[in-house]
């Protein structure tokens, strides 16, 4: 089989295991191709290897579940940042004022759930 590659495309995507709370993100090369008969395919690759479409059916590396949402790139990383330094270096006369006027104990705990509410449903 005879083919041509179209384009390469560079995408990239953060995954949240709604089975474990795992989280993720991995860049892609998705290789757009047209092969001798004049069909479109599309070849997925992960770190240099060839790997199933990550938009079919991804499975947690974690737990292995299939639960997966599947959300733009940054979302797990800022999170992940959130949850190393959650406050900022040099805060704001605002957030002094904030912290000054809240009552003790209502600090927010940044948790990969925090992520994935919008998705819940009610």
């Amino acid at each position: 089989m005879s083919e041509i590659a179209a384009a390469t495309a560079h995408e990239a995507y953060a995954f949240a295991c709604m089975r474990c709370g795992h989280g993720w993100e991995q860049a892609y090369e998705i290789e757009h191709h047209v092969d001798g008969s004049n069909n479109a395919f599309v070849i997925y690759k992960a770190d240099g290897e060839r790997v199933p479409s990550p938009l079919s059916r991804p499975s947690c590396a974690n737990c292995g579940g299939h639960v997966v949402r599947i959300m733009r790139a940054g979302r797990v990383a800022t999170v992940q940042q959130l949850l190393r330094n959650p406050r900022p270096a040099r805060p704001s006369i605002q957030d002094d004022e904030a912290v000054a006027a809240a009552p003790a104990g209502t600090g927010h705990h940044w948790h990969l759930s925090d992520l994935l509410h919008p998705f819940h449903r009610r």
